[in-house]
C-alpha cells in the first residue's frame, strides 16, 4: 500500500456497526464536524482539506460500509438508510449530541437522510449546519454518465467486476473541471482505495445509491424546501453529474438559498480547489459559533 494511504489508516480506527467493522478517522479540535464522503472512493477523499479543517473543527471521517478501509460483504444489499445508520451510530459511539456537516457526492443523499429523519425523531444528534458539495440533490436534475448507468442496471454484476484502470481513471477525471484533473499517481492513490479489499466486487452494487434517489426524492428534497437549519450550498459549477445545472434547480427550490461557485471547478471541489472550499465552508460554518 502507497505510504500516503498507510499513514491514513494508521491515524484511523474501526469502531463495529451491525456486525461490521467501520473505519472512521477522529482528529483536530473544536465543535464537531462530521464529514460523509461520496462514490466510489472514501474519506481520503478530503486530505487536501483535512489540515485546516482539523485546525478548527473535532473532525470525523468514516468510510461508508463497501468503501475504502470498511468492511465490503459481497452479498449484500447497500441502501442510503444503512449508511445514514451508520452516521447516526457513529455519532452515538462517540458520544456526540450535535455536529456539523460537510457532504459530498453520495454523501450529500446520506445527509439528505439525516435531516429527515431529525424531522420525525428528538432522540438524534442535533444537526446544526450543513454544506453541500457537489451531488444529487434533486433526482429530476442529476445527469449520471454511461458508465454510472450500466453499473446500476442489472448488467452491474457483469461489468462491475471487469471494470480496469482504464475505464475507471477516464471515468473520474472526465468528473474535474479542465485545469485541475488528477495526475497519473494521484489516480494509482484513488485506485488503491477503490479495489481495496473486494472492492472490486462491491463497487458497483454501492453505486445502486442512485436509483433509491427516485423512490425516495420527495422524502430527501423536503428537508430542503423547509429547512430546520442553516445550509451552504458549495459547487463546482463545471461537474458534468450536478454541476450548475444542480445548482440552478437548488435555487428554484430553496427558500434564501445560499450558493457559492468555484471557478473552473468540477465534480471533487475538495480535491480541485480545497483552499476555495475550506475558506466558503469555514466562514458559513464557524458564524454559526459568533452568532
Amino acid at each position: 500500500m502507497r505510504p500516503e494511504l498507510t499513514d491514513w489508516i494508521n491515524r484511523g480506527t474501526h469502531f463495529e456497526h451491525d456486525g461490521r467493522r467501520i473505519f472512521y478517522i477522529r482528529e483536530g479540535s473544536g465543535p464537531p464536524l462530521l464529514l460523509i464522503h461520496g462514490y466510489p472512493y472514501n474519506s481520503f477523499d478530503w486530505h487536501r482539506i483535512w489540515p485546516d479543517l482539523t485546525a478548527h473543527y473535532d473532525v470525523i471521517a468514516p468510510d461508508m460500509l463497501g468503501m475504502g478501509f470498511s468492511d465490503k460483504p459481497i452479498r449484500h444489499h447497500y441502501s442510503i438508510f444503512e449508511h445514514a445508520d451508520m452516521h447516526d451510530a457513529l455519532l452515538a459511539h462517540l458520544g456526540i449530541g450535535k455536529t456539523k456537516l460537510l457532504a459530498h457526492d453520495l454523501g450529500v443523499t446520506v445527509a439528505q437522510e439525516l435531516l429527515a429523519r431529525r424531522r420525525e425523531r428528538s432522540d438524534l444528534p442535533e444537526i446544526e449546519k450543513v454544506v453541500f458539495l457537489n451531488g444529487g440533490l434533486f433526482y429530476e436534475t442529476y445527469r449520471p454518465r454511461l458508465v454510472q448507468k450500466l453499473l446500476s442496471s442489472p448488467l452491474g454484476h457483469v461489468l462491475g467486476p471487469l471494470m480496469n484502470d482504464t475505464i475507471v481513471t477516464a471515468a473520474t477525471r472526465e468528473m474535474f473541471g479542465p485545469d485541475t484533473k488528477p495526475t497519473d499517481d494521484e489516480m494509482k492513490l484513488l485506485l488503491e482505495v477503490l479495489y481495496h479489499d473486494h472492492g472490486r466486487f462491491t463497487s458497483h452494487l454501492v453505486g445502486r445509491f442512485t436509483l433509491e434517489r427516485k423512490t425516495f426524492r420527495d422524502r430527501w428534497v423536503e428537508p430542503l424546501e423547509n429547512p430546520a437549519m442553516p445550509m451552504r450550498l458549495i459547487n463546482g459549477p463545471l461537474d458534468p453529474n450536478s454541476g450548475a445545472h444542480m445548482a440552478a434547480r437548488y435555487r428554484e427550490l430553496v427558500p434564501d438559498p445560499d450558493i457559492v461557485f468555484l471557478d473552473k471547478i468540477g465534480h471533487w471541489p475538495q480535491l480541485e480547489d480545497p483552499a476555495g472550499v475550506f475558506n466558503a465552508a469555514h466562514a458559513f460554518l464557524h458564524a454559526a459559533d459568533s452568532e
